[in-house]
Protein backbone atom coordinates (compact mmCIF):
# COMPACT_ATOMS: atom_id res chain seq x y z
CA UNK A 1 0.00 0.00 0.00
CA UNK A 2 1.28 3.43 -0.90
CA UNK A 3 -0.27 6.38 0.93
CA UNK A 4 0.57 9.94 -0.73
CA UNK A 5 0.32 13.21 0.57
CA UNK A 6 -2.42 15.09 -1.48
CA UNK A 7 -1.26 18.49 -3.37
CA UNK A 8 -3.91 20.60 -1.43
CA UNK A 9 -2.37 19.18 2.01
CA UNK A 10 1.57 20.09 1.27
CA UNK A 11 0.76 23.51 0.10
CA UNK A 12 -1.20 24.07 3.13
CA UNK A 13 2.36 23.24 5.10
CA UNK A 14 4.58 25.10 2.41
CA UNK A 15 3.88 28.31 4.73
CA UNK A 16 5.14 26.62 7.93
CA UNK A 17 8.28 25.35 6.74
CA UNK A 18 10.59 28.56 6.52
CA UNK A 19 9.52 29.44 2.84
CA UNK A 20 10.88 25.97 1.77
CA UNK A 21 8.76 24.54 -1.13
CA UNK A 22 6.94 21.38 -1.45
CA UNK A 23 6.07 19.46 -4.38
CA UNK A 24 4.40 16.09 -5.73
CA UNK A 25 6.68 13.57 -7.05
CA UNK A 26 5.27 10.68 -8.71
CA UNK A 27 7.75 7.60 -8.85
CA UNK A 28 7.32 4.10 -10.44
CA UNK A 29 8.17 1.51 -7.12
CA UNK A 30 9.78 -1.51 -8.28
CA UNK A 31 7.73 -3.10 -5.73
CA UNK A 32 5.16 -2.26 -4.05
CA UNK A 33 5.47 -1.14 -0.33
CA UNK A 34 3.80 1.23 2.28
CA UNK A 35 5.74 4.69 1.96
CA UNK A 36 5.32 8.19 1.96
CA UNK A 37 7.55 10.31 -0.26
CA UNK A 38 7.69 13.57 0.35
CA UNK A 39 9.93 16.06 -1.95
CA UNK A 40 11.61 19.56 -1.57
CA UNK A 41 11.75 21.64 -4.46
CA UNK A 42 15.62 22.03 -5.27
CA UNK A 43 18.32 20.53 -7.58
CA UNK A 44 18.65 17.27 -6.53
CA UNK A 45 14.82 15.98 -4.48
CA UNK A 46 14.92 14.71 -1.41
CA UNK A 47 12.77 12.16 -0.04
CA UNK A 48 11.48 10.66 3.45
CA UNK A 49 10.29 7.49 3.42
CA UNK A 50 8.60 5.24 5.88
CA UNK A 51 8.16 1.67 5.51
CA UNK A 52 6.22 -0.68 7.00
CA UNK A 53 2.49 0.93 7.41
CA UNK A 54 0.46 4.21 6.80
CA UNK A 55 0.21 7.26 8.93
CA UNK A 56 -2.10 7.45 11.72
CA UNK A 57 -3.52 10.74 13.30
CA UNK A 58 -0.46 11.46 16.26
CA UNK A 59 1.67 10.51 13.56
CA UNK A 60 0.35 13.32 11.10
CA UNK A 61 0.24 15.71 13.26
CA UNK A 62 4.30 15.42 13.90
CA UNK A 63 4.54 15.15 10.17
CA UNK A 64 5.15 18.81 9.46
CA UNK A 65 7.43 19.33 12.13
CA UNK A 66 9.42 16.75 11.35
CA UNK A 67 10.14 18.05 7.69
CA UNK A 68 11.79 20.86 9.16
CA UNK A 69 14.46 18.88 10.39
CA UNK A 70 15.20 17.24 7.27
CA UNK A 71 18.19 18.15 5.78
CA UNK A 72 18.72 18.83 1.54
CA UNK A 73 19.83 15.84 0.10
CA UNK A 74 23.13 14.31 1.11
CA UNK A 75 25.49 13.09 -1.26
CA UNK A 76 26.62 9.43 -0.44
CA UNK A 77 28.68 9.01 -3.99
CA UNK A 78 30.71 11.80 -2.99
CA UNK A 79 31.45 10.99 0.27
CA UNK A 80 32.46 7.39 -0.79
CA UNK A 81 34.40 8.95 -3.22
CA UNK A 82 36.38 10.86 -0.68
CA UNK A 83 36.70 8.20 1.57
CA UNK A 84 38.38 5.71 -1.37
CA UNK A 85 41.12 8.46 -1.66
CA UNK A 86 41.63 9.24 1.73
CA UNK A 87 42.08 5.09 2.29
CA UNK A 88 44.94 5.33 -0.38
CA UNK A 89 46.90 6.61 1.67
CA UNK A 90 46.93 5.09 4.97
CA UNK A 91 48.34 1.50 6.01
CA UNK A 92 46.00 -1.20 4.62
CA UNK A 93 43.51 -2.93 7.10
CA UNK A 94 43.63 -6.59 7.08
CA UNK A 95 42.69 -8.63 10.00
CA UNK A 96 42.44 -12.73 9.56
CA UNK A 97 42.64 -14.94 12.76
CA UNK A 98 43.66 -18.15 12.36
CA UNK A 99 40.27 -20.04 13.47
CA UNK A 100 38.88 -18.31 10.61
CA UNK A 101 39.99 -20.27 7.78
CA UNK A 102 39.00 -23.58 9.51
CA UNK A 103 35.59 -22.17 10.43
CA UNK A 104 34.91 -21.11 6.91
CA UNK A 105 35.68 -24.60 5.62
CA UNK A 106 33.28 -26.29 8.06
CA UNK A 107 30.79 -23.74 7.64
CA UNK A 108 30.80 -24.45 3.79
CA UNK A 109 29.58 -27.93 4.28
CA UNK A 110 27.02 -27.33 7.20
CA UNK A 111 25.39 -24.86 4.88
CA UNK A 112 24.64 -27.88 2.67
CA UNK A 113 22.17 -28.98 5.41
CA UNK A 114 20.65 -25.41 5.62
CA UNK A 115 16.93 -25.18 5.17
CA UNK A 116 17.59 -21.38 5.37
CA UNK A 117 20.56 -19.42 6.25
CA UNK A 118 20.48 -15.59 8.40
CA UNK A 119 23.11 -13.67 7.34
CA UNK A 120 23.92 -11.14 10.16
CA UNK A 121 25.34 -7.52 9.19
CA UNK A 122 25.39 -4.45 10.96
CA UNK A 123 22.67 -1.77 10.90
CA UNK A 124 25.23 1.17 10.77
CA UNK A 125 27.18 -0.26 7.64
CA UNK A 126 25.43 -2.98 5.53
CA UNK A 127 27.10 -3.50 2.79
CA UNK A 128 30.63 -3.49 4.46
CA UNK A 129 28.88 -6.58 6.44
CA UNK A 130 28.37 -8.18 3.90
CA UNK A 131 30.61 -11.35 2.58
CA UNK A 132 31.81 -10.93 -0.85
CA UNK A 133 31.59 -14.94 -1.40
CA UNK A 134 28.43 -15.23 0.50
CA UNK A 135 26.22 -15.36 -2.52
CA UNK A 136 28.33 -17.76 -4.28
CA UNK A 137 28.43 -19.93 -1.04
CA UNK A 138 24.72 -20.09 -1.00
CA UNK A 139 23.28 -20.54 -3.81
CA UNK A 140 19.30 -21.10 -4.21
CA UNK A 141 19.54 -21.64 -0.50
CA UNK A 142 16.79 -18.88 1.00
CA UNK A 143 18.30 -16.75 2.90
CA UNK A 144 17.13 -13.50 5.51
CA UNK A 145 19.13 -10.59 6.04
CA UNK A 146 18.99 -9.57 9.56
CA UNK A 147 20.03 -5.65 10.54
CA UNK A 148 21.35 -5.75 13.83
CA UNK A 149 22.10 -2.71 16.23
CA UNK A 150 19.35 -1.06 14.48
CA UNK A 151 18.56 1.05 17.62
CA UNK A 152 22.07 3.16 16.53
CA UNK A 153 20.82 4.03 12.94
CA UNK A 154 18.29 7.00 12.73
CA UNK A 155 14.55 6.01 11.59
CA UNK A 156 15.31 7.70 7.96
CA UNK A 157 18.52 5.14 7.52
CA UNK A 158 15.79 2.63 8.71
CA UNK A 159 13.29 3.44 6.42
CA UNK A 160 16.01 3.60 3.45
CA UNK A 161 17.27 0.11 3.81
CA UNK A 162 13.94 -1.63 4.15
CA UNK A 163 12.60 0.04 1.17
CA UNK A 164 15.85 -0.69 -0.81
CA UNK A 165 15.89 -4.60 0.21
CA UNK A 166 12.21 -4.13 -0.38
CA UNK A 167 12.25 -3.72 -4.24
CA UNK A 168 15.27 -6.83 -4.61
CA UNK A 169 12.62 -8.85 -3.09
CA UNK A 170 15.13 -10.20 -0.28
CA UNK A 171 13.70 -10.61 3.46
CA UNK A 172 15.21 -8.74 6.18
CA UNK A 173 14.63 -7.96 9.57
CA UNK A 174 15.87 -5.17 11.71
CA UNK A 175 17.18 -6.25 14.89
CA UNK A 176 18.58 -5.23 18.35
CA UNK A 177 20.19 -8.25 19.99
CA UNK A 178 21.06 -6.58 22.72
CA UNK A 179 17.48 -5.86 23.70
CA UNK A 180 15.61 -8.91 22.10
CA UNK A 181 13.99 -6.73 19.12
CA UNK A 182 12.88 -8.40 16.30
CA UNK A 183 13.71 -12.28 17.10
CA UNK A 184 10.75 -13.28 17.54
CA UNK A 185 9.79 -12.11 14.09
CA UNK A 186 12.91 -13.46 12.71
CA UNK A 187 11.97 -17.19 14.45
CA UNK A 188 8.81 -16.96 12.40
CA UNK A 189 10.25 -16.31 9.11
CA UNK A 190 12.32 -18.81 9.16
CA UNK A 191 10.24 -21.58 9.85
CA UNK A 192 7.71 -20.03 7.13
CA UNK A 193 10.89 -19.82 4.51
CA UNK A 194 11.46 -23.68 5.06
CA UNK A 195 7.85 -24.86 5.71
CA UNK A 196 8.27 -27.00 2.60
CA UNK A 197 10.59 -29.16 4.23
CA UNK A 198 8.65 -31.28 6.07
CA UNK A 199 5.90 -31.51 3.24
CA UNK A 200 8.35 -32.92 1.13
CA UNK A 201 9.60 -35.44 3.89
CA UNK A 202 5.71 -36.26 4.54
CA UNK A 203 5.56 -36.82 0.79
CA UNK A 204 8.23 -39.76 1.38
CA UNK A 205 7.10 -41.12 4.00
CA UNK A 206 9.29 -39.47 6.80
CA UNK A 207 8.74 -38.37 9.78
CA UNK A 208 9.05 -34.10 10.43
CA UNK A 209 12.17 -32.71 11.58
CA UNK A 210 13.08 -29.40 13.11
CA UNK A 211 14.15 -26.47 10.53
CA UNK A 212 17.49 -25.57 10.18
CA UNK A 213 18.73 -22.16 10.45
CA UNK A 214 22.47 -21.28 10.17
CA UNK A 215 23.63 -17.88 11.54
CA UNK A 216 26.08 -16.54 9.38
CA UNK A 217 27.80 -13.02 9.70
CA UNK A 218 31.06 -11.01 10.18
CA UNK A 219 32.85 -10.90 13.46
CA UNK A 220 31.27 -8.53 15.96
CA UNK A 221 27.96 -8.01 14.42
CA UNK A 222 25.80 -9.60 17.07
CA UNK A 223 25.21 -13.34 15.85
CA UNK A 224 25.53 -14.93 19.39
CA UNK A 225 23.38 -12.09 21.06
CA UNK A 226 21.06 -12.73 18.55
CA UNK A 227 20.91 -16.34 19.31
CA UNK A 228 21.10 -15.71 23.14
CA UNK A 229 17.87 -13.28 23.09
CA UNK A 230 15.75 -16.04 20.84
CA UNK A 231 16.57 -19.18 23.41
CA UNK A 232 16.24 -16.20 25.88
CA UNK A 233 19.16 -17.67 28.19
CA UNK A 234 22.97 -17.31 27.26
CA UNK A 235 23.41 -20.54 25.37
CA UNK A 236 26.26 -19.13 23.21
CA UNK A 237 28.97 -16.75 24.16
CA UNK A 238 28.80 -13.13 23.59
CA UNK A 239 30.76 -9.96 23.63
CA UNK A 240 31.34 -6.56 22.44
CA UNK A 241 34.21 -7.88 20.62
CA UNK A 242 35.36 -9.45 17.10
CA UNK A 243 36.56 -12.95 17.83
CA UNK A 244 34.48 -14.46 20.45
CA UNK A 245 33.03 -17.33 19.18
CA UNK A 246 35.54 -19.93 17.88
CA UNK A 247 33.32 -22.78 16.95
CA UNK A 248 30.35 -23.71 15.23
CA UNK A 249 27.57 -24.56 17.77
CA UNK A 250 24.10 -26.05 16.89
CA UNK A 251 21.31 -25.01 19.85
CA UNK A 252 17.76 -26.49 19.63
CA UNK A 253 15.30 -23.50 19.71
CA UNK A 254 11.65 -25.31 21.17
CA UNK A 255 10.92 -28.54 18.94
CA UNK A 256 10.47 -27.04 15.66
CA UNK A 257 13.56 -25.30 14.67
CA UNK A 258 17.55 -25.40 15.15
CA UNK A 259 20.36 -23.17 15.04
CA UNK A 260 23.76 -23.18 14.01
CA UNK A 261 26.05 -20.06 15.49
CA UNK A 262 29.51 -20.05 13.72
CA UNK A 263 32.57 -17.57 14.22
CA UNK A 264 32.67 -14.29 11.97
CA UNK A 265 33.88 -14.85 8.75
CA UNK A 266 35.64 -12.13 6.48
CA UNK A 267 37.73 -12.15 3.68
CA UNK A 268 41.52 -13.72 3.74
CA UNK A 269 42.43 -9.82 1.88
CA UNK A 270 39.99 -7.41 2.16
CA UNK A 271 40.27 -5.46 -1.20
CA UNK A 272 37.84 -2.97 -0.43
CA UNK A 273 39.87 -0.25 2.38
CA UNK A 274 36.79 1.97 2.55
CA UNK A 275 34.55 -0.84 3.57
CA UNK A 276 37.40 -1.94 6.42
CA UNK A 277 37.66 1.38 7.70
CA UNK A 278 34.49 1.09 8.10
CA UNK A 279 34.63 -1.84 9.95
CA UNK A 280 37.56 -0.82 11.75
CA UNK A 281 35.15 2.27 13.21
CA UNK A 282 32.24 0.26 14.17
CA UNK A 283 34.44 -2.06 15.84
CA UNK A 284 33.71 -5.29 13.83
CA UNK A 285 37.12 -5.84 12.89
CA UNK A 286 39.97 -6.37 15.39
CA UNK A 287 41.58 -3.71 16.82
CA UNK A 288 45.18 -4.59 16.30
CA UNK A 289 44.67 -4.52 12.56
CA UNK A 290 44.38 -0.85 12.53
CA UNK A 291 46.23 2.46 13.43
CA UNK A 292 43.31 3.97 15.78
CA UNK A 293 44.51 7.57 15.18
CA UNK A 294 44.02 7.02 11.47
CA UNK A 295 40.81 5.54 11.97
CA UNK A 296 39.51 7.99 14.15
CA UNK A 297 40.80 10.94 11.93
CA UNK A 298 39.08 9.29 8.92
CA UNK A 299 35.67 9.20 10.90
CA UNK A 300 36.05 12.88 12.36
CA UNK A 301 36.48 14.05 8.19
CA UNK A 302 33.21 11.40 7.94
CA UNK A 303 31.03 12.93 10.57
CA UNK A 304 31.65 16.53 9.45
CA UNK A 305 29.98 16.14 6.14
CA UNK A 306 27.38 14.31 7.66
CA UNK A 307 24.09 16.60 7.49
CA UNK A 308 23.02 15.10 10.73
CA UNK A 309 25.83 15.46 12.58
CA UNK A 310 28.53 18.40 11.15
CA UNK A 311 31.21 20.77 12.31
CA UNK A 312 28.81 22.22 14.96
CA UNK A 313 27.96 18.85 16.41
CA UNK A 314 31.95 18.15 17.12
CA UNK A 315 32.92 21.28 18.55
CA UNK A 316 29.26 20.69 20.87
CA UNK A 317 31.32 17.62 22.06
CA UNK A 318 34.57 18.57 22.32
CA UNK A 319 34.78 22.37 22.29
CA UNK A 320 37.34 22.30 19.17
CA UNK A 321 36.65 24.18 16.32
CA UNK A 322 36.99 22.25 12.85
CA UNK A 323 37.11 22.69 9.03
CA UNK A 324 36.91 18.32 8.99
CA UNK A 325 39.19 18.42 6.40
CA UNK A 326 42.06 17.10 8.47
CA UNK A 327 40.76 14.88 11.03
CA UNK A 328 44.82 14.02 11.95
CA UNK A 329 45.02 17.96 13.12
CA UNK A 330 41.57 17.42 15.29
CA UNK A 331 42.72 14.69 16.78
CA UNK A 332 45.79 16.02 18.03
CA UNK A 333 44.21 18.72 18.87
CA UNK A 334 41.51 17.03 21.20
CA UNK A 335 45.02 14.80 22.43
CA UNK A 336 47.11 18.09 24.03
CA UNK A 337 43.37 19.48 25.38
CA UNK A 338 42.77 16.08 27.17
CA UNK A 339 45.48 13.48 27.04
CA UNK A 340 48.37 15.23 27.42
CA UNK A 341 49.34 15.01 23.85
CA UNK A 342 48.38 11.44 23.47
CA UNK A 343 47.05 10.66 20.37
CA UNK A 344 45.93 6.93 21.12
CA UNK A 345 43.70 7.59 23.64
CA UNK A 346 42.24 10.64 21.75
CA UNK A 347 41.43 8.97 18.94
CA UNK A 348 40.65 5.95 21.06
CA UNK A 349 37.77 8.86 22.86
CA UNK A 350 36.50 9.97 19.46
CA UNK A 351 35.61 6.23 18.06
CA UNK A 352 33.87 5.31 21.78
CA UNK A 353 32.03 8.43 21.33
CA UNK A 354 30.77 6.84 17.77
CA UNK A 355 30.09 3.66 19.32
CA UNK A 356 28.05 4.96 22.24
CA UNK A 357 26.12 7.35 19.76
CA UNK A 358 27.17 10.46 21.53
CA UNK A 359 26.83 11.84 18.09
CA UNK A 360 23.32 10.78 17.74
CA UNK A 361 22.81 7.34 15.91
CA UNK A 362 23.59 7.68 12.47
CA UNK A 363 24.39 5.02 9.47
CA UNK A 364 27.80 5.53 7.74
CA UNK A 365 26.45 4.12 4.59
CA UNK A 366 23.33 4.43 2.17
CA UNK A 367 22.25 1.74 -0.41
CA UNK A 368 22.58 2.58 -4.24
CA UNK A 369 19.93 4.62 -5.79
CA UNK A 370 17.46 2.84 -8.02
CA UNK A 371 16.47 4.60 -11.68
CA UNK A 372 13.01 5.75 -11.08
Amino acid sequence: MTAQLSGLWLDSLAGTLAGQSIHRRSCRRCSPSASITVARQSTSSSSIQIVGGGLYGNELSKLSSTLESVPEEFDWINLEADLYHWTKALRPVQWYPGHIAKTEKELKNQLKLMDVVIEVRDARIPMSTSHPQMDSWLGNRKRIIVLNREDMISTADRNTWASYYARQGIKVVFSNGQLGMGTMKLSRLAKSLAGGVNEKRKAKGLLPRPVRAGIVGYPNVGKSSVINRLLKRRMCPAAPRPGVTRALKWVRFGTDLELLDSPGIIPMRINDQSAAIKLAICDDIGERSYDVSEVAAILIQMLSRLPTVGNKALHDRYKIDTDGRVGKIFVQKLALQLFNGDSHQAAFRILSDFRKGRFGWVALERPPKFEC
